[in-house]
């Protein structure tokens, strides 16, 4: 049996536009967040485009620290296709220790010139808010 390791292609890097997050209080799991989308732009070898407003990136902070986020949020291609993206990220930072944020990322689209993206098997990593832009860059590879 072949044991391949998997080769991560850039896929794209977004640049999402988010507006502050809103608390929704502290539920048995740990601190309830959203954080709203809306808009922004992506770019890769195969695709680029804008953010579509309207998305949502619901958190859960836990008791350590960790964060966990689910992201469901709209992305439409220069040719007018609109993806879905559903992107679920944990988030640790520790003191002492560098900041992790890795993904796995789901892009539903329709039948057409972008479907290999409903097969295609994404993970992502996302960064700090930006200094000078309200805004996150996420990095989506294709594992190959």
């Amino acid at each position: 049996m072949p044991h391949d390791t998997p080769i991560a292609m850039p896929l794209y890097e977004a640049i999402v536009d988010v507006n502050a997050p809103t608390d929704l209080g502290t539920g048995p799991l740990g601190q309830r967040r959203i954080i709203n989308i809306t808009g922004g732009e992506f770019a890769g070898p195969q695709l680029r485009g804008r953010v579509l407003p309207g998305g949502a990136d619901r958190q859960l902070v836990r008791s350590d620290g960790v964060r966990l986020l689910d992201a469901l949020y709209e992305m439409e291609t220069d040719d007018g296709t609109v993806l879905t993206v559903h992107n679920r990220v944990k988030v640790i930072e520790r003191p002492g220790q560098e900041r992790v944020a890795l993904s796995h990322v789901d892009i539903t689209a329709p039948v057409g010139p972008y479907g290999w993206l409903n097969d295609a098997v994404l993970v992502g990593r996302a960064y700090p808010r930006l200094a000078d832009r309200q805004a996150v860059r996420i990095c989506v590879y294709q594992l190959r």
